[in-house]
């Protein structure tokens, strides 16, 4: 079984940075798919960013360029980096991991971007 601790979020102002940390707490994180997911008010929950294993990595189009997700297996953690942040970004941000029939989720982090 795994745990996921995501921090990092807040509140930023349109056009700022946030950096999105995820901790996991399992002996096989190396084996995971590791993903960024978002929910906005009102609205479904939207794949953001993915980091499989091998470290190869997807984007939701509205975020590719900047946004960059990355992964440390030394220290069992995933990051997501966030740069010019718009209002439309603001949401809850939630980890997720997935290896074979495991699939974790994490407790969410909010981001609001709003001046």
């Amino acid at each position: 079984q795994a745990q996921l601790v995501e921090s990092g979020g807040g509140l930023v102002q349109p056009g700022g940075s946030l950096r999105l940390s995820c901790a996991a707490s399992t002996r096989f994180f190396s084996m995971y798919a590791m993903n960024w997911y978002r929910q906005a008010p009102g609205k479904q929950r939207e794949l953001v960013a993915t980091i499989t294993s091998g470290g190869i990595t997807k984007y939701a189009d509205s975020v590719k360029g900047r946004f960059a997700i990355s992964r440390d297996n030394v220290n069992n953690a995933v990051y997501l980096q966030m740069n010019s942040l718009q209002p439309e970004d603001t949401a809850v941000y939630y980890c997720n991991a997935v290896w074979a029939r495991n699939d974790y989720w994490g407790q969410g982090t909010q981001v609001t971007v709003s001046s």
